[in-house]
């Protein structure tokens, strides 16, 4: 699923195609994604302004209003000549005038693309989708303080309070993962139970994770790919994620594996302890 890194290394990828030019046509070939894709006819001739990441949506910001896209479990967007024959997941194409097309695919159309005009609402847009959520992972206002505020009277587990984008947004699995060892956090440890600098030392981990995964393009599992059809890289620098069984990269402890909330968390328990300790970053 391509997660905060992955949205980020496409809206770099597409920016320069987009910016500053108008909308010729758009081509909605299966509007059945998570919600159905119901645009209004007016959009061809408005020009993009801006793009913009919000949590792991992308916003295409016209002259009235944006497009909010999410790619789902296994969408991407790529940006390919105007004559390029579709492909059987081909969903939607935004043509441009400067003879481009943003092509979304998504294989299993857990996707979505929505429209949100600006009148409506400022707070966020307006849109429902983008309500309620906590602050960017890279931002200033997300702090240990910020974690710990949050965290009191919390008894779920530490990996599932920090993906929970209430909490803060865009921390999906495998970067939770990571940023967990980086931290020495055992991830099934009580989120109200660690202290002011174990969540000080979680909110570096976890801005130095995202951070370079977004340098080296995204983590390629599976369906990902970038606006130019390249893979990330990431997957090659994990030192926990899908790795259970083998030995830790730092002390050579077996790595241990556990289901948190449905989903594979993997750790070390040599490097990990309940309340972290701040000696393991690197």
């Amino acid at each position: 699923m391509p997660e905060l890194p992955e949205v980020e290394t496409t809206l770099r990828g597409i920016t320069p195609f987009l910016e500053n030019q108008r909308l010729r046509r758009i081509v909605v070939r299966d509007p059945r994604l998570r919600w159905p894709v119901v645009l209004p006819d007016d959009l061809p001739g408005q020009r993009f302004v801006s793009l913009e990441r919000r949590a792991k949506y992308l916003k295409l910001h016209l002259e009235r209003g944006f497009l909010l896209l999410h790619l789902g479990m296994s969408g991407s967007l790529q940006v390919v000549s105007g004559n390029r024959a579709p492909d059987l997941h081909d969903h939607v194409d935004l043509e441009l005038e400067s003879g481009w097309t943003l092509r979304f695919n998504d294989p299993r159309r857990f996707g979505s693309l929505h429209w949100q005009d600006y009148d409506v609402d400022a707070e966020e847009g307006g849109h429902w989708l983008l309500r309620d959520l906590g602050p960017e992972p890279l931002a200033p206002a997300f702090d240990g303080a910020h974690l710990k505020q949050r965290a009191r009277g919390r008894r779920q587990a530490v990996k599932l309070f920090i993906m929970d984008a209430r909490t803060v947004v865009g921390v999906g699995n495998i970067y939770a993962n990571e940023a967990l060892f980086l931290a020495g956090i055992r991830p099934g440890t009580a989120a109200r139970r660690l202290s002011r600098p174990a969540f000080d030392e979680l909110a570096l981990c976890i801005k130095q994770v995202l951070a370079e995964a977004i340098e080296v393009g995204g983590t390629t599992l599976r369906d990902f790919v970038d606006s130019q059809g390249q893979p990330g890289y990431f997957q090659q620098q994990l030192n926990v994620y899908g790795r259970e069984g083998q030995p830790c990269r730092r002390c050579d402890t077996v790595l241990k594996g556990t289901r948190l909330g449905q989903r594979a968390t993997v750790y070390c328990p040599n490097c990990q302890r309940s309340q972290g300790f701040l000696s393991n970053r690197c």
